[in-house]
Formats: C-alpha cells, structure tokens, sequence
C-alpha cells in the first residue's frame, strides 16, 4: 500500500511541478553522404536517439526533423552498408541547426549464412543467451520479441561473448506498446559486465482495445518512475527526498582489468552536491567521485531481479530499488530534461544495470501526458 500511494503523489508532483514546463524547439536539417565518393545516401536513417522522433533521406540525402526539443540529444544517422555516426549535441533555444554526416562504407565479417543458421542449434542457443542480456529478464521482458532475429550472428570465444547486426533489430514490446528499431553497433558480455553501443528508435504500437491502452499506459509510468530520468528530473527540481529517492556516497574498489569494479564503503553526501552549475544558464554538470547509491522507496525490486543478481532479499523480502551510479569519463553535461549530453558518460550498476531494453520509454515520455 505504501508503495502504490507513493507512486500516486510521484505521478501528481511530476504533473504539476517544474518537471512539466514547456518545452522549447527547434528545427533541425542536414545531409547524409558517402564519406568515400562524396554521393549523397538516400533513405538514410537519421534520428533522435531513444526518442520516437527520426526520419529517412530524400533522394539528395537530405533530411529535416521539426519540433526537436533544446537540450542534449544524440543525433544519429544510419544507412545499411555503411558504419553509423552519432553526434552528441546540445540544443539553445532559437538558433535552427544543420548537420553533415559522411558514413564510412563497411564490410560486416561474420562466422557463416545467418539464413542457415536459423537451424543451427549453437546459434539459436546463443540467440537465447543474447535475449537475456540484451532485452532482460524483467515481465517486461518476457512480452517482448525480436521480429528479425535472422539479422543477427555471434560469437563466443575465451569468456567473451559478442553479437552482430547486419541490419538494424526490429522488435515489439507489448508489455509497453512499443516497436523499437535498435540500432546495433558492439554488444560485449563477459562473466562479469554487458556493454553494448547502439540506439533505439520508438514507435507506438495501435492498441486492439481500450484495456491494452490503459495497461500500456500504466506499464509506461511503471517503467518511468524510479528510473535514471525520473531521478535527474527530481536532482534539477530539488525534490529528490519527495520524489521517494534516498542518496548516498559509495567509495570503489578497482578490480583486475576487464573486472567489474567492488563497491566499498557508504557514507552519507549532501544529495545536490552531486549537481552544479555549467557554463550557461541552460545546462547543468553532473560531477561526482567514486559512485553514488541511488535507492528508490516507491517501488520494491522485482522478484526476478533477485534471482538475476543470484541473491534473494533479506529475510527472503524484496528490497526497495537499489543502484549505483559513476561517472568513468568525468563530470558529464545534462540539460533541463534531465538529459546526459554524452549517453554513456553515466555507468549503471544494480537494479538500473538489470533492466534493459524491454524496461525502456521513449525520452520524451512522461506519465499523464
């Protein structure tokens, strides 16, 4: 009960606070050409990373993407044949942008045929292993489908598991009513850590009736509150305590190269330390040492996140949500949004470590919109 009546003062703050301001916009153009030649690439795929905002190519290459909220976004852009390029850009309001990519041609070298290997029982057994890591283990998980596993192929050599997409991965959430175009550039997994580079491109799904709405709907807000971007929402609006997170320091223990690092020590940390002001009024920096513990009390973990991290809760219960954050590359940029103006400036560890693609909304979704 706790819990639920929590969520439902989250929800209200989150509508009526500071949280929900207006959004400025502004337009952005470009072109896609062949770094090589010089020609221009039609039906390119150019899009706001994890957002539900992209377009394709005319056939000069060009694109434009109108009503693209200010701030830090990825800019992405894609075309089969070729290496993808993101550019990680931060948006002021009235000022349009223009941008040019020139794709690198590529040439993707993999063990053997994906079509046979759709009856090879080693590939469909890595294919199950690359679904758990990549899409999750939480029950969102498990209404979600790769459409176009045939694209894909993987290796697994010295403690080193990898997979490959020759076209970007389709699939359907229908835990969230969502299809996602994933974008795939490296997946890595090791005994210890998963890496992957990519960016997904949303799309709402039609739901059949008023009841696969709502369930949508509340799954959305689910998967929103208690995430990174609820957290940083609540950090630049003071409202950390109200928004049901608590936050400590956490110091780190570096393991052997290639290992995941041990989390030491926790002390307590004035919460909007965390946080400081950047170079211009509409941006701010995330800067911190070591790692930060992030535990949201609106929500207890999942029971499969129990069984991910091998563990079960204290006295058999689930405990609230606890993550750790770093910051392995240094003080990182974020906008008003709540958005990191480099993706992956931000390490996650714990419960935001275990949910993965299935567990995410588009960035610009926000619950009772």
């Amino acid at each position: 009960m706790f819990a639920r009546l929590l969520l439902a003062t989250t929800l209200a703050l989150l509508i009526v606070g500071p949280i929900s301001a207006q959004v400025l916009t502004v337009t952005i153009t470009g072109a896609v050409f062949d770094a090589e030649t010089g020609d221009p690439l039609p039906g390119a795929n150019v899009f706001i990373a994890s957002s539900m905002m992209g377009t394709i190519t005319d056939g000069d290459g060009r694109f434009t993407l109108q009503r693209v909220p200010v701030g830090a976004l990825r800019l992405y852009a894609s075309s089969l044949g070729y290496e993808a390029e993101a550019k990680d850009v931060f948006l002021r309001a009235g000022s349009d942008r223009n941008f040019e990519f020139r794709l690198k041609p590529t040439v993707l070298e993999l063990e053997g045929v994906v079509v046979e290997a759709e009856h090879d029982k080693k590939w469909k057994g890595r294919l199950e292993k690359f679904t758990r890591m990549f899409i999750g283990e939480t029950p969102n998980a498990a209404e979600t489908t790769i459409m176009n596993p045939e694209v894909l192929d993987f290796t697994d050599k010295k403690g080193v598991f990898r997979a490959y997409a020759q076209e970007p991965l389709e699939f359907e959430n229908r835990a969230l009513g969502y299809r996602v175009t994933y974008f795939l550039k490296d997946f890595e997994a090791t005994s210890s850590r998963v890496k992957y580079d990519g960016e997904p491109l949303f799309e709402e799904l039609e739901p059949t009736n008023d009841e696969e709405r709502n369930r949508w709907r509340q799954n959305r807000d689910k998967a929103f509150i208690g995430s990174f971007r609820h957290f940083m929402l609540a950090l630049l609006a003071h409202k950390v305590q109200e928004q049901g997170f608590e936050v400590f320091g956490r110091m780190i223990k570096e393991g052997p190269l290639g290992s995941a690092p041990e989390l030491g020590s926790r002390h307590p940390i004035e919460v909007y330390s965390i946080i400081r002001d950047g170079e211009s009024a509409d941006e701010k920096v995330l800067d911190f040492e070591a790692a930060v513990e992030i535990r949201f009390t609106g929500e207890y973990e999942d029971p499969s996140y129990n069984d991910w991290v091998g563990s079960p809760g204290i006295g058999g219960r689930n405990q609230f949500q606890t993550s750790w954050i770093r910051l392995e590359k240094g003080p990182t940029i974020v906008d008003y949004k709540g958005d990191v103006l480099d993706p992956y400036g931000v390490t996650f560890m714990g419960y935001l470590a275990f949910e993965r693609v299935a567990d995410q909304v588009p960035k610009e979704y926000r619950p009772g919109r």
